[in-house]
């Protein structure tokens, strides 16, 4: 087995993950590690799992990427997998999981930004303690440049239970996001979506995509501020409590269709902020280490 004796439960507003550190590059994962680990009957359980490494220990990256993530002042690598095995560009609640982890590891100071390379380049955390309605070790994440494509361009169906219009935004990996309960939706109410069905989105994207179905609850005019519930189907995962990029991806389209740009968004597994602007998006959430895992497996 490529994987260290000692791994670690973590998650974000739900979003759960099994992470290690791998200072020397030794323990690069396989899909079938991955999938024994995240497997919630047969291993420990998890949306997806994180190695933390240097950029140099990745095998996947280019020369290229690598230089970009040293350029970018990131000595330690987020090295994330789908609890399917499969590569993905960027996890925004892992961020904050696995730097929390490394914080505890003191490889990330605990009361300065944490520079953390990314398949999607680097981002930025930052500590912010204990915040109300956030809940307990926030951070906000600078979650980098977006791109959107056009309005309800893309036609989402659940299986038979009908279908909405979908936005495409690139986040450094992709996602269509719908809000529905409007006239332009067919499908039942944000609580009632069946999301063990993957939805399917049409025309097709060829990388596949995450898929985001959004309530919008209330807007206050006063402070420009939005709220609104999301649910979210990931690509290699399926439905989960929380997803980080869909949240930034809902807030840019939440602000396309209303010209609110900040939004309070509620997820199954707690509340996010997110905050855009036309050359950034940010991210304010929790993280919380859940147990130090032996493996007996060999």
């Amino acid at each position: 087995m490529s994987l260290p004796q000692r791994v670690t439960k973590t998650h974000a507003t739900g979003n759960d993950f099994v992470v290690y550190l791998d200072k020397t590059g030794d323990f690069e994962p396989t899909a079938d590690e991955i999938r024994f680990l995240c497997d919630r009957h047969f291993g420990i359980g998890g949306d997806g799992l994180i190695r933390l490494t240097k950029p140099e220990f990745v095998s996947d990256l280019s020369d290229e990427q690598i230089m970009a993530v040293q350029a970018g002042d990131a000595e330690w690598f987020m090295d994330y997998r789908n609890a399917d095995g499969s590569l993905a560009e960027m996890c925004g609640n892992g961020t904050r999981a696995i730097t929390l982890f490394a914080q505890r590891e003191g490889v990330a100071d605990s009361t300065e930004p944490f520079r953390l390379g990314t398949r999607a380049g680097v981002k930025i955390l930052t500590p912010r303690g204990n915040v109300k309605p956030y809940g307990a070790n926030v951070f906000q994440v600078e979650m980098g440049e977006w791109k959107i494509g056009e309005t309800d361009a893309y036609e989402v169906t659940i299986g038979n239970d009908g279908s909405a219009r979908g936005t495409f935004v690139d986040m450094g990996n992709p996602h269509v996001v719908a809000v529905i309960e409007d006239a332009f939706s067919t499908l039942p109410v944000v609580k009632d979506l069946d999301l063990v069905t993957k939805p399917v989105v049409n025309p097709t994207i060829e990388s596949d995509q995450n898929v985001e179905f959004v309530r919008i609850d209330d807007i206050d005019h006063n402070t420009a501020v939005g709220e609104a519930t999301m649910r979210v189907n990931e690509r290699g995962c399926g439905e989960t409590l929380s997803c980080g990029t869909g949240l930034c991806a809902t807030g840019i389209v939440l602000r396309a269709k209303t010209g609110i740009s900040h939004w309070d968004i509620t997820v199954r597994g707690g509340t996010l902020r997110v905050d855009v602007t036309d050359e950034d998006v940010k991210l304010t959430g929790s993280a919380t280490l859940v147990a130090d895992i032996d493996l007996l497996r060999s």
